[in-house]
């Protein structure tokens, strides 16, 4: 799978959010968060359809596209490269620098445990 850019995978959260939509309701989305124009990401939607990231029907005057790669599946191809890449593959720098840096909440803490418990469990 082609690994999206940044303002790719933005689009892909519209449309995984979304379903499928045309380039003006992913554009009113994103305009909600940032000031971006109309032709910006219609010229984003047609390159991310031809690296086959996103697929798209005609309906009238309007191409309705959907997300071609599954949010999870995208969520893990990101995430197996930036631990790769930037903790050189070791998942517990990754989790020891994120908890280190960031105030967990007793809820995220509690879920964490858990996740460990079930990791356990299985091996």
């Amino acid at each position: 799978m082609t690994k999206p850019t940044e303002s790719e995978l933005e689009i892909l959260q519209v449309l995984w959010a979304l379903g499928q939509a045309t380039v003006r309701q992913v554009n009113d989305e994103l305009s909600k968060h940032r000031e971006i124009g109309y032709t910006t990401t219609l010229k984003l939607m047609q390159i991310m359809f031809e690296k086959k990231l996103v697929t798209r029907t005609e309906e009238g005057r309007y191409h309705v596209y959907q997300a071609n790669v599954g949010e999870e599946e995208t969520q893990q191809q990101l995430l197996d490269l930036f631990v790769g890449s930037t903790f050189k593959g070791s998942a517990m720098k990754l989790v020891m620098q994120t908890l280190g840096n960031h105030q967990a909440t007793s809820e995220e803490l509690d879920e964490i445990k858990k996740l460990i418990a079930q990791i356990e469990q299985n091996s």
